[in-house]
C-alpha cells in the first residue's frame, strides 16, 4: 500500500547552518532527507558552495565526488526552475514558482522497501508526467537516512517564457 509524506518548510535553507537548524536535519526519516535535498539543490543557481556544502551533509559518509558535482551543474545549463517544480504551487505557467510554505510529497510504492536499509521515494513534477525517484540509504549506526541516488533532476516541461 502506498504512504505519503508531506514535508513543508517556513522558508528554504540559504546555508548549512540553517538547514541543520530546520528539525528535518535529525534525519530520523527518509522523507526528511529527501525534502532537504530538493531544498538544498533548489539553492544551487544562487550559492553554488551552500548548495554542495548542504548536499554533502545530506549524503553522510559519502562526499560528493567531483563528477556527481560536475553532473549537477550540467543539469543547471539550461534551466535552473526543476528543484521547484517538486513544490506545490509551481506549474509551467507561473514559471515553477512554488506557493509558501513550501511543501513537497513523496509516496512508496511496493518497490520502495525491496532493498535491505534502502527506501525509494517518489516525487511528482508539475513540469514532468512521472514522478521521479530518490534513494535514500539506512545507516545502521545511527538510524539517520542520508541521499544515496536521485533521478530528479532530469529535464521537464520548460516554463511558457522562453526569456525566463
Amino acid at each position: 500500500m502506498a504512504e505519503k509524506f508531506t514535508v513543508t518548510f517556513e522558508s528554504l535553507p540559504k546555508n548549512l547552518d540553517e538547514l541543520k537548524a530546520l528539525p528535518e536535519a535529525s534525519l530520523s526519516e527518509p522523507q526528511f532527507a529527501a525534502a532537504l535535498f530538493v531544498a538544498a539543490v533548489s539553492r544551487f543557481p544562487e550559492d553554488r558552495a551552500a548548495a554542495f556544502e548542504m548536499i554533502d551533509f545530506l549524503r553522510g559518509p559519502r562526499p560528493l565526488s567531483e563528477y556527481d558535482k560536475s553532473f549537477i551543474k550540467d543539469r543547471f545549463m539550461d534551466a535552473d526552475y526543476v528543484p521547484r517544480s517538486y513544490f506545490a504551487g509551481s506549474s509551467p505557467e507561473n514559471k515553477y514558482t512554488p506557493t509558501e510554505p513550501y511543501t513537497i510529497t513523496f509516496e512508496t510504492n511496493p518497490y520502495s522497501y525491496e532493498n535491505e536499509g534502502y527506501v525509494k521515494l517518489w516525487c511528482r513534477s508539475s513540469g514532468a508526467d512521472n514522478p521521479r525517484d530518490v534513494v535514500l540509504r539506512k545507516q545502521g549506526s545511527t538510524g539517520k537516512y542520508f541521499l544515496w541516488e536521485q533521478h530528479m533532476l532530469v529535464g521537464i516541461r520548460p516554463c511558457d517564457d522562453p526569456w525566463a
